[in-house]
């Protein structure tokens, strides 16, 4: 499987998945969450979805069990969307980059005010 071929199904993947958050899930347990990336095996069988998450712990939790809920669905839809052989299983994974990114930038303020 060409390199091209497995980072076109990513984007893709993402465009789609981020398009069915927006417009198709109606599942109230799912909040604000964006699709921050995907990662697909070399021969396309499996794709890891980065979703983040916003809202306290229960909110994600939530969040994160709706959308395991609609896997199904998602993967259906994919399918048909993609128009290749094998629609890859999916699995969502919270993207924890932007809260320790906060939480660097946090430290980081607090470092400056004790030096002024």
């Amino acid at each position: 499987m060409s390199e091209l071929r497995v980072r076109k199904v990513q984007e893709f993947i993402k465009q789609e998945v981020s398009n069915m958050l927006l417009n198709d899930l109606k599942d109230p347990r799912i909040g604000f969450v964006t699709v921050t990336g995907v990662e697909v095996t070399g021969d396309l069988r499996e794709a890891k979805i980065f979703v983040s998450l916003f809202g306290d712990e229960k909110k994600k939790k939530a969040s994160l069990e709706g959308l395991n809920k609609a896997k199904g669905f998602i993967r259906k839809e994919l399918g048909q969307r993609l128009k290749i052989y094998y629609t890859p299983e999916l699995f969502f994974e919270e993207d924890k980059s932007l809260d320790y990114g906060m939480h660097i930038d946090g430290l980081l303020k607090k470092i400056h005010k004790e030096e002024e």
